[in-house]
């Protein structure tokens, strides 16, 4: 696991986005795993911006989302798949029939995420799955006590995690609380991974994924099994690591070309 802390967001998202850029180039049909939430929206901002100005295409990759909510349809909007037309997919070129999201709207969850697993399989391996961090420690939608074996399947959502995810619905509007997500082996199964998480909240739950033992308890702990990991944060989101001056950045590294910053390495 390489663990890599930036002075602040803006530099975390522009080290991230970086990483995705030096993929395509690297690998123009690459097959990426999407996410959601807010820490995903600046590093979207940030790949648009890029797409604009030339530096990278997404017209030969294909995408696959980690999780969407049961019961919403596609067109609501706080459903996954309109957030992502919304913040990303509408601004790129990625080829209409090349982005996949489980489906929420089906009457039948869990072979909907049985379906959702075999295209992955099928057209798979991922090659950059993309993560953010709950606060819980949950990576897409796996909560706390998820088998660190699950593969995609429908699960139910923690009241903290329901909480976290208030803000995104307007009062009296009914919140889902039953999801499609890929599961912890499912996410273990891409080629590399890359986390982004920022602020100070996120602290303790980066402390855990980084220095904590493996536990169901924070099922983001088990990345520390996956041979290529990439942690990227801000220095409030490290503020409790204890070995945070061995991962931060010195002066020269940080100066490094924006495309190489995805794939220089420091901590173990």
């Amino acid at each position: 696991m390489r663990t890599l802390v930036f002075p602040d967001r803006a530099g975390a998202v522009a080290a991230a986005a970086s990483a995705v850029v030096a993929q395509l180039r690297q690998q123009p049909e690459s097959v990426l795993g999407l996410a959601t939430g807010g820490t995903m929206e600046a590093l979207y901002e940030a790949l648009i911006g890029a797409y604009r100005r030339g530096e990278v295409s997404f017209c030969g990759a294909r995408s696959f989302n980690l999780d969407e909510y049961i019961g919403l349809s596609p067109e609501h909007p706080q459903s996954y798949a309109h957030y992502m037309q919304r913040r990303f997919f509408q601004h790129v070129d990625f080829p209409a029939d090349a982005t996949y999201l489980p489906d929420g709207a089906s009457s039948e969850p869990e072979a909907a995420a049985g379906a959702y697993e075999a295209d992955i399989l099928r057209l798979g391996p991922i090659d950059l799955q993309l993560l953010g961090l709950g606060r819980n420690g949950h990576i897409g939608f796996n909560e706390p006590s998820s088998s660190l074996a699950s593969r995609t399947r429908a699960t139910r959502l923690t009241p903290s995690t329901l909480t976290a995810n208030s803000r995104f619905f307007a009062r009296g509007e009914s919140q889902p609380s039953h999801a499609i997500t890929m599961g912890i082996a499912t996410i273990l199964s891409a080629r590399e991974i890359l986390l982004l998480a920022t602020g100070a909240e996120k602290a303790e739950a980066v402390a855990q994924l980084v220095e904590g033992p493996v536990s169901a308890f924070w099922p983001c702990t088990a990345l520390q099994m996956h041979r290529d990991v990439t942690v990227i944060l801000d220095e409030p989101a490290a503020r409790d690591l204890r070995m945070v001056d061995h991962y931060r950045r010195d002066d020269g590294i940080g100066q490094a070309d924006p495309v190489s910053i995805g794939v220089a390495q420091t901590g173990a």
